[in-house]
């Protein structure tokens, strides 16, 4: 499932600056030839830190104890996300650490309320769950479902004590697409453990998968995880996977995460937009809860819509009126192609 015959190489990863210019800027021209200069812009609201998973790179993971562990409550980020979104977002995600708790007694009825009272796309990140709690989220609304791999290396992604066994992953997001959920991945350059193999695998991995999006993140260490010493991703090999993605799958949804930020203060997002992405998040968690919503370390770099907004007009591109869902549901009807599990 490749665009134009492109073949990734490990030259693509490790270039020198005028090839990664040249890598980034076909990248860019394929995202806006396919969606032109507009970029998808969703909400996010954290609604659960508690996590059963013990990820060796994630700050959430369940040996940490220095986190205030918190359920959102459901009423608080309705009034948040019915009255008081910024007027640029379309979509909202709701992410938890993988809290079958939360999923439920949170997120579920959060999704009813906002389908009732707001025109929001609704997608979720709430790890691997079982196909019961899967249908009532879809059922209540939700329609786009993020899990990601992080590696597609199996013996890396074990070693990483990442959630089950790589194949287990795979085939719920097999699954979940097979039952309607329009659903995106994502994996992390830079990864303690991986190498530049690793990292063109995990870009067919997902290119292989039924996917509509995928995002990478360049890793980043969490002082309370077992990778806290470990050296940070570089921005640069996080921009380089983007790129490939983009040249593998111009279809895709891509976003630039905020984590581009704190690997290169300042200027590492607006770099995201140039190499490809169409897609902003603006961070809408209550400021009291963000604190102890640590993927990465606590000192997070906070993505608002004014920062977004700014970013995007900088770039020349400007927000969406189109909706991830609606937008999803028109490729659809257009093409008449669902992805399927290609093998």
């Amino acid at each position: 499932m490749t665009a134009g015959g492109f073949q990734p190489t490990p030259g693509d990863l490790l270039g020198l600056d005028g090839e990664q210019t040249e890598l980034h800027a076909r990248a860019a021209q394929a995202a806006r030839e396919r969606f032109g200069r507009e970029v998808f812009v969703r909400g996010v609201v954290e609604v659960s830190n508690y996590c059963r998973e013990n990820c060796h790179y994630c700050g959430m993971r369940r040996d940490n104890r220095s986190l205030d562990r918190y359920r959102a409550e459901v009423d608080r980020l309705a009034d948040l996300l019915i009255h008081h979104r910024p007027a640029s977002m379309t979509d909202v995600n709701l992410q938890a650490g993988e809290d079958p708790v939360g999923a439920r007694e949170v997120a579920l009825p959060l999704i009813r309320l906002l389908r009732r009272h707001t025109p929001l796309g609704v997608s979720v990140c709430l790890g691997t769950l079982d196909h019961p709690l899967y249908e009532a989220l879809r059922e209540a609304g939700a329609e786009i479902y993020i899990l990601k791999f992080e590696t597609a290396d199996a013996g890396h992604y074990t070693r990483c004590e990442s959630p089950g066994t790589l194949a287990e992953r795979a085939k719920h997001i097999r699954q979940l697409a097979a039952t309607g959920w329009f659903v995106s991945s994502g994996f992390i350059a830079g990864l303690p453990g991986g190498d530049v193999e690793g990292l063109l695998q995990s870009a067919r991995f997902a290119a292989d998968l039924p996917l509509r999006g995928c995002s990478v993140s360049p890793f980043v260490p969490g002082p309370h995880t077992p990778f806290a010493g470990e050296p940070t991703g570089g921005v640069d090999l996080a921009l380089n996977c983007m790129a490939i993605l983009r040249l593998l799958r111009p279809d895709w949804v891509i976003p630039a995460v905020s984590a581009l930020n704190i690997g290169e203060p300042g200027s590492g997002y607006r770099r995201g937009l140039r190499t490809g992405a169409n897609l902003v998040t603006i961070n809408l968690t209550p400021p009291d809860l963000r604190a102890d919503y640590v993927l990465y370390k606590p000192d997070r770099f906070i993505m608002t819509e004014e920062r977004i907004l700014r970013a995007l007009e900088a770039e020349g591109l400007a927000p969406s009126p189109t909706g991830l869902a609606e937008h999803f549901h028109h490729s659809v009807r257009e093409t008449g192609i669902i992805p399927v599990d290609p093998r």
